[in-house]
C-alpha cells in the first residue's frame, strides 16, 4: 500500500508520552535535555482542509479549489487559491471546461471542500464536489493524476443530489430530509485496507460507502450507501472516519453547527469497532438516531447538540490589561472541518480550519497534536503543533495557576471563556471549580471537576502569549465534554502596576468617548482623571462646537496593586466639531435628482448593483412627501466618487416590507474587497439586528435594533478618523473604533438597495443624504425629528 499516513492503515505506536512544567521549568521533551527553540509559522488559507502526503511533502485540499503544502505541519506554502480571487487553477488544465458538468448541475461557479488521498497503484484520486448552496443540489465527481500537484483530469460525476425525481437510491425519490446532499467527501482505508469514503452535509445525514480501490470510483449497487449519523436538516457535515491501531475503533468527527463566525461550528467524534458502524458517543448513544426534530425550524441545533464527544469548539482563553501578550487573548471562534494525520513516528494530529476573535470571516490552517486517552478517546491539545516532541511530567511541572476552560455540548457562536484555578501539590483543584487531579502515567492524567471525572493528558505547549514553552491539559469526560487548560503567570506588586501601565493604549486623537479601563492582572485597578472636561473621567467625550479651537486633554491612569501603584499621563485631542458638507442629498420627489446640487442623478439598476435594467416607483406617503419605493427586484446607483476619505456621515429613513439578512439599504464601495453596508437586518452574529458591516475586514456594528415593518425608522452612521457610530431613531446604538478605511478612491461605487450580492431591499428609502464630514449626534438627533411621520 502507498504511503499515506492520513489515510492508509497504520500500526500505530503507543500514544506519545507528554510531559508539562511551568514557564519557569520547560516542560520536558521526550526525554531530551534541550527545549526545542521557539516555533516559527507560515500560514494558509485552505477552508474544509483535507491531508494527504506525497514523499516528504504534507498537502491540504480544500473548497473554492485552494490548496497548500508544508514539510512540518507548522510552516505552509500556499499553492492554489481561491476561484473567485484566481480563475486560473493549476489543479486543472482548465478547472471550468473539465468540470462543466459539475458547475452546471449545482448551477455554481465555485467548488466544495475536496478529498485527496493516493490509490494503491501510486496515481491520486481528488474528490471534487460542489452545491448550490442554498439548497442541495450536488454533485460529487472523480478526477485523478499522477502527482499530488496535479493537473487533475476528470473521471466523471459520482453521485448527485437535490434532484426532483429519483434519486441515487433506485426506486425512491429525492427527499432531503433523508438522502444525503453529495458533497464533503472523506476517501480512507480500513484496517484491512479496503477502500471506502465517507461523505454529507445537512440534509439527511452522513453516509457511507464502499469503494474500488482500482478506480477510486464507488462499488455498484449501493445507492447512497450506508447512513451513519444525521437527518431532517440537522447541521452535521464534514465527516472523516480514522482508524487506530492501539485502540481498535474506527472514529468518526464530525462538525457540528454552522461554519461561518456566528455559526457555532465545533469538532465532536464517534466510535465504532466497525467501518460500517454504528457509531456511538461516550454516553452510548447511537449516531444513527441523532437528528433534528422535524416539528422544530429547518437546521434544529437543540435536537443533535447533546450527543458526540465535543473535542474542540469556540473559546477564549483571555487576557487582563498587564498579562503577557496581545490583544484579548488566544482562542478559536468556528473550528472545525477536519482532517488527521499520523506521522511516522506514530504521532496523530488533527488539521482544520478556524476564525479567530476580533478578526470576523478571515480563516485559517491549524494542526494541533492528538492523543488517546486511557479511555480510548481523542484528546486534542489546547494550542497548535509548534513541533514538541513530549516527555515525563513530573508533579512539580503540574502544580501551580491556571487557565481552564470548559467547552460545553451547546451549539454556540458564545466563546467559551476560560476561568483561573489553582492545581496544588496535594492533588487538589481550586478557584472556579473544585476537585481533584492525579498523574496516571508518564502524562496521562484523571481529573475531577465540580463531580464529573476527566481522563486525558498533559501536553507540552508553545503559549502565543507567553512567546515561551509552556504546559497544556486536554481531557474529556464520560459525558463527551472537553476541557483545555494551560498554565498562566500572575503579576503582582510594582510588577503588575508596570505591566497594566504599559499595556495601556490610547489614540493621540478622541472624537467618541473612550473606554478607559479599570482593571488589569494581578487585581491592579486603574483610576482615571482629566485636566479638561472634553474628557470625562469616565472616557465621556465632548467635542468642542464649530468655530472653538481643539481641546487638548492631559488624562492621567494611576494603577494600584496592593501598596505598589504608578502614574501614566496620555496626551489626547479632542477635535472640534466640524461643519456639515453635504455630497449629495435625494428627497425622491418623484425623482432620482439631487436636490443639492452637489453630486448627480441616481440611475435604476436590475436585481445586483452592476445589473441593468429595473424600473422604480414613488409612494405618496413619505417622511416628508414623497418616498421612493423599491420592489425587491431593483435599486438605484447613486454618481461614482459620491465619499472619499476617513470622515463621513450618513443618514436615511427606511420603511421595510420585509427584512433579509444581508440586504443592503446604502452600499458603499471601493471594490468587491472594501465596502461598507448599511444593513435594516444583519447576520445571526449580532442577532439578525440592523447594522453597519464591512468587509472583508468582517466590522460588525450591530446596534441591537430590530427595524419593524410596515413603518418608518431613521439611521444613519457617522465614520470620523477609524471610529464609527451607529444611530436608530436618534439614539447611539453602536460605537466602535478601529473601522476599515474603505473610501480611499475617486471612483468608488454607491448604491440604493443593492449589492453584488444579496437579494435587494424591499420597502420604501426617504430623506437620504451623505456628508463628506462627520456628523455630532445633536446633528444626527436633528435629523431624526421627521417634520412628517
Amino acid at each position: 500500500m502507498p504511503r499515506r499516513t492520513t489515510r492508509a492503515v497504520l500500526a500505530l505506536t503507543a500514544a506519545a508520552s507528554v510531559a508539562a512544567a511551568l514557564l519557569i521549568a520547560p516542560p520536558a521533551f521526550g526525554g531530551a535535555e534541550q527545549t526545542p527553540p521557539p516555533p516559527q509559522f507560515q500560514d494558509v488559507s485552505v477552508h474544509d482542509p483535507s491531508i494527504v502526503a506525497s514523499g516528504d511533502d504534507i498537502w491540504v485540499f480544500g473548497s473554492h479549489g485552494a490548496s497548500a503544502r508544508t514539510t512540518d505541519l507548522m510552516n505552509w506554502e500556499q499553492y492554489t487559491v481561491d476561484l473567485s480571487q484566481n480563475a486560473d487553477n493549476a489543479l486543472f488544465d482548465d478547472v471550468r471546461t473539465e468540470l462543466a458538468d459539475t458547475f452546471a448541475w449545482a448551477r455554481t461557479s465555485t467548488l466544495w471542500a475536496a478529498d485527496v488521498i493516493q490509490l494503491p497503484d501510486g496515481r491520486f484520486a481528488m474528490y471534487y464536489n460542489a452545491c448550490e448552496g442554498s439548497r442541495p443540489l450536488s454533485a460529487l465527481g472523480l478526477a485523478t493524476s499522477d502527482s499530488v500537484d496535479g493537473p487533475y483530469e476528470n473521471q466523471g460525476i459520482l453521485l448527485k443530489s437535490g434532484m426532483t425525481g429519483e434519486s441515487e437510491n433506485p426506486g425512491e425519490i429525492y427527499d432531503a430530509r433523508k438522502h444525503p446532499n453529495t458533497v464533503d467527501p472523506d476517501a480512507f482505508y480500513d484496517a484491512d485496507g479496503k477502500l471506502w469514503m465517507v461523505y454529507g452535509s445537512y440534509s439527511g445525514g452522513i453516509f457511507l460507502l464502499e469503494m474500488d480501490a482500482a478506480t477510486g470510483t464507488p462499488l455498484p449497487g449501493q445507492g447512497y450507501g450506508t447512513h451513519l449519523v444525521g437527518g431532517n436538516h440537522s447541521r452535521i457535515e464534514g465527516p472523516t472516519i480514522q482508524y487506530d491501531a492501539q485502540t481498535g475503533y474506527y472514529y468518526l468527527y464530525l462538525s457540528f453547527g454552522g461554519l461561518d463566525a456566528a455559526g457555532g461550528y465545533d469538532v465532536r467524534v464517534a466510535r465504532s469497532k466497525n467501518v460500517a458502524g454504528p457509531y456511538l458517543d461516550a454516553q452510548g448513544n447511537d449516531m444513527r438516531e441523532v437528528k433534528a426534530d422535524p416539528s422544530l425550524p429547518i437546521f434544529d441545533d437543540a435536537s443533535v447538540q447533546p450527543f458526540g464527544v465535543k473535542l474542540m469548539g469556540g473559546h477564549l482563553f483571555g487576557r487582563e490589561l498587564g498579562d503577557p501578550g496581545t490583544g484579548a487573548g488566544t482562542g478559536y471562534v468556528s473550528p472545525g472541518h477536519t482532517s488527521w494525520y499520523v506521522d511516522d513516528a506514530g504521532r496523530r494530529f488533527m488539521v482544520f480550519h478556524s476564525r479567530f476573535p476580533g478578526t470576523g470571516e478571515m480563516h485559517q490552517v491549524r494542526v494541533h497534536q492528538m492523543w488517546m486517552n486511557a479511555d480510548g478517546w481523542p484528546v486534542v491539545s489546547p494550542m497548535r503543533y509548534a513541533g514538541e516532541t513530549a516527555g515525563k511530567v513530573r508533579r512539580a511541572d503540574v502544580a501551580g495557576t491556571w487557565q481552564l476552560v470548559n467547552l460545553g455540548k451547546e451549539i454556540t457562536a458564545a466563546a467559551a471563556q476560560a476561568a483561573p484555578v489553582t492545581l496544588d501539590t496535594t492533588g487538589r483543584i481550586t478557584g472556579s471549580v473544585r476537585g481533584s487531579w492525579k498523574l496516571t502515567g508518564q502524562h496521562t492524567a484523571t481529573l475531577s471537576i465540580d463531580g464529573e471525572r476527566y481522563v486525558g493528558v498533559f501536553a507540552p505547549i508553545w503559549d502565543p502569549d507567553l512567546k515561551a514553552w509552556s504546559t497544556g491539559l486536554t481531557a474529556v469526560s464520560a459525558s463527551g465534554v472537553t476541557v483545555w487548560a494551560r498554565r498562566s503567570v500572575e503579576r503582582s506588586g510594582q510588577t503588575a502596576v508596570d505591566a497594566v501601565l504599559a499595556d495601556i493604549a490610547l489614540s493621540g486623537t478622541a472624537a467618541v468617548d473612550l473606554d478607559l479601563p479599570t482593571s488589569g492582572t494581578g487585581g491592579t485597578t486603574i483610576a482615571w482623571s482629566s485636566d479638561d472636561a472634553a474628557i470625562a473621567a469616565d472616557g465621556t467625550v465632548t467635542r468642542p462646537e464649530v468655530g472653538e479651537p481643539d481641546a487638548h486633554v492631559t488624562l492621567s491612569a494611576t494603577a494600584t496593586n496592593g501598596t505598589a501603584t504608578g502614574t501614566r499621563v496620555f496626551e489626547v485631542v479632542v477635535p472640534a466639531r466640524t461643519a456639515g458638507v453635504i455630497a449629495g442629498e435625494w428627497t425622491f420627489a418623484g425623482d432620482l435628482s439631487d436636490s443639492s446640487g452637489s453630486a448627480g442623478t441616481g440611475i435604476p439598476t436590475g436585481a445586483r448593483v452592476d445589473a441593468a435594467g429595473g424600473t422604480v416607483s414613488y409612494v405618496a406617503d413619505g417622511v416628508s412627501g414623497s418616498a421612493l419605493h423599491l420592489d425587491g427586484s431593483t435599486g438605484v446607483r447613486l454618481p461614482d466618487g459620491l465619499l472619499r476619505g476617513r470622515s463621513y456621515s450618513v443618514s436615511v429613513w427606511l420603511r421595510p416590507d420585509q427584512l433579509t439578512a444581508y440586504t443592503s439599504a446604502f452600499f458603499a464601495a471601493r471594490d468587491a474587497d472594501h465596502w461598507v453596508s448599511l444593513v435594516p437586518r444583519g447576520h445571526s452574529g449580532v442577532g439578525g439586528s440592523a447594522m453597519v458591516w464591512s468587509g472583508t475586514a468582517w466590522y460588525d456594528a450591530g446596534t441591537g435594533a430590530d427595524l419593524p415593518l410596515d413603518d418608518w425608522s431613521h439611521l444613519a452612521y457617522v465614520v470620523d478618523d477609524g471610529s464609527v457610530t451607529v444611530y436608530v431613531d436618534g439614539e447611539r446604538r453602536f460605537q466602535g473604533t478601529g473601522f476599515p478605511d474603505v473610501l480611499t478612491t475617486d471612483s468608488g461605487l454607491f448604491a440604493v438597495g443593492v449589492n453584488w450580492w444579496d437579494a435587494p431591499y424591499q420597502g420604501d428609502v426617504d430623506e437620504l443624504t451623505v456628508w463628506n464630514s462627520a456628523l455630532s449626534p445633536q446633528d444626527v438627533a436633528e435629523l431624526a425629528a421627521a417634520p412628517t411621520r
